[in-house]
């Protein structure tokens, strides 16, 4: 059964490589958004089994739209990403409801790990 994801991050390169990891490994990407406000709403209208989201981002960020959505949907499963992988980001990202943190740039195993390990 395909897995369907949600990328946000507001580099369109970046979701273009994230995508192409995925969709190699059978996961379906559902939709794409360029900010956190995007990706809430999104989220409400695609109701993807995970989302891979950035946490820097202009107008919401990544933890801001985690504790969006995790508050409307607490069962949603989110894996966050972020250039800097700071002690501090990561912590603050699993308190928002994140499963799993990636570092980027990406690594395609990195990546499959953390989506095999939060969505199977």
């Amino acid at each position: 059964m395909p897995k369907n994801i949600l990328l946000v991050d507001d580099a369109a390169f970046m979701r273009m490589m994230l995508k192409d990891i995925l969709t190699k490994n059978a996961y379906t990407v559902v939709g794409e958004a360029e900010n956190g406000k995007i990706a809430v709403e999104k989220y409400n209208e695609l109701k993807p089994d995970l989302i891979i989201m950035d946490i820097t981002m202009p107008e919401m960020d990544g933890i801001e739209a985690a504790k969006a959505i995790k508050s409307n949907h607490p069962e949603a499963l989110i894996v966050m990403c972020s250039a800097m992988g700071q002690q501090a980001m990561v912590i603050e990202a699993i308190q928002a409801g994140a499963r799993d943190f990636i570092v980027k740039p990406f690594q395609p195993d990195r990546v499959l790990e953390a989506v095999q390990k939060v969505i199977g």
